[in-house]
């Protein structure tokens, strides 16, 4: 079972949520949160595989929320679940460390899916959503490509060690981490810069200076 986190200000939308979910038989609803603050701490006490965020809330809203919750320290990914507009809370969202983003209006026929895949260790971008991000990089390759500031301080150690040849295992103990974080790591990198391949990880390494050289700690 996928443990799951709901955060919304509406009531009726997270009732809605909660049936939706569990009339699918594999997601177990552990708990919600009517705001951005008890979010994060719902997701601290609960640890839930996954919270589905809302981003618009009244007081800290769903990216901070999202921000907040990924540098806990725990193995808890974000989907986020919205009305807006991609191409305004796209980046931000990403950003901030969600590793889904799928629109509400499509939420009966595709949060399952979007649940599994992060459960799996992987992203989840539906495709319009995976075609801006794609013209949004082409907009900006170049500083991108030269910049590793683009990435959170995890990501580019996991970038460094992924470079390196290193094991999911291998990385997650070298982080700290559960094997599934690292992977989701792994997984926004791609997302964030485009890349597919170990060796697209590898040249950006090299190109950044984020691969160690050897004895360097």
């Amino acid at each position: 079972m996928v443990r799951v986190l709901l955060v919304d200000d509406h009531n009726v939308v997270r009732a809605g949520l909660r049936a939706l979910l569990e009339s699918m038989g594999r997601v177990d609803v552990v708990g919600e949160a009517s705001s951005g603050e008890e979010a994060v701490d719902r997701a601290r006490m609960l640890e839930p595989d996954i919270v589905i965020m809302d981003l618009a809330m009244p007081g800290m809203d769903g990216v901070e929320a999202t921000r907040r919750i990924t540098k806990l320290g725990i193995d808890t990914k974000v989907l986020v679940l919205t009305i807006h507009d991609e191409d305004e809370f796209l980046i931000p969202a990403l950003d901030a460390g969600a590793e889904g983003f799928l629109n509400k209006s499509v939420a009966d026929t595709d949060l399952l899916g979007a649940v599994e895949a992060l459960a799996r260790g992987h992203s989840y971008l539906p495709r319009r959503v995976a075609a801006l991000l794609a013209r949004k990089k082409a907009q900006g390759a170049a500083d991108r490509e030269s910049d590793p500031e683009v990435l959170s301080s995890r990501e580019r150690v996991a970038v460094g060690l992924y470079a390196q040849g290193f094991s999911t295992r291998e990385m997650a103990r070298e982080m700290d981490l559960s094997p599934k974080t690292v992977e989701g790591y792994i997984a926004r990198v791609k997302t964030k810069l485009g890349l597919h391949t170990r060796r697209d990880i590898v040249r950006f390494a090299l190109e950044t200076g984020l691969l160690r050289a050897e004895g360097e700690q």
